[in-house]
């Protein structure tokens, strides 16, 4: 192989071993991501039960309201798009009312 060649295989490699060191890292964070929120459900599921034990609503729109607007401000102070914050925590927090509802019945 030429020198010239192997400086051209060598300049693709770089990338890729980049590419997949970024990929490597994002796998681990999707990992933590998955156990972080099988701990959070673990705690609202915990919520649910003490709600239908004492006859509470499944849903708090006051605590949510708090919620997103603390989660607004720690997407803002990580440089993440508050409005993507709000969106992703709406979509739990949906998800947690249809387990507390499920749990009443």
């Amino acid at each position: 192989m030429s020198d010239s060649a192997e400086h051209l295989l060598g300049a693709e490699a770089a990338p890729l071993e980049e590419l997949q060191r970024l990929r490597g890292s994002i796998d681990n964070i999707d990992a933590a991501l998955v156990h972080l929120l099988a701990e959070r459900f673990k705690c609202t599921q915990k919520v649910g039960v003490l709600k239908a034990k004492h006859d509470l609503p499944p849903a708090d729109p006051a605590r949510e309201e708090r919620q997103i607007a603390r989660l607004r401000a720690l997407a803002r102070d990580a440089n993440l798009d508050p409005d993507f914050a709000e969106k992703f925590l709406n979509f739990i927090v949906r998800e947690v009312i249809r387990h507390h509802e499920a749990i009443r019945r």
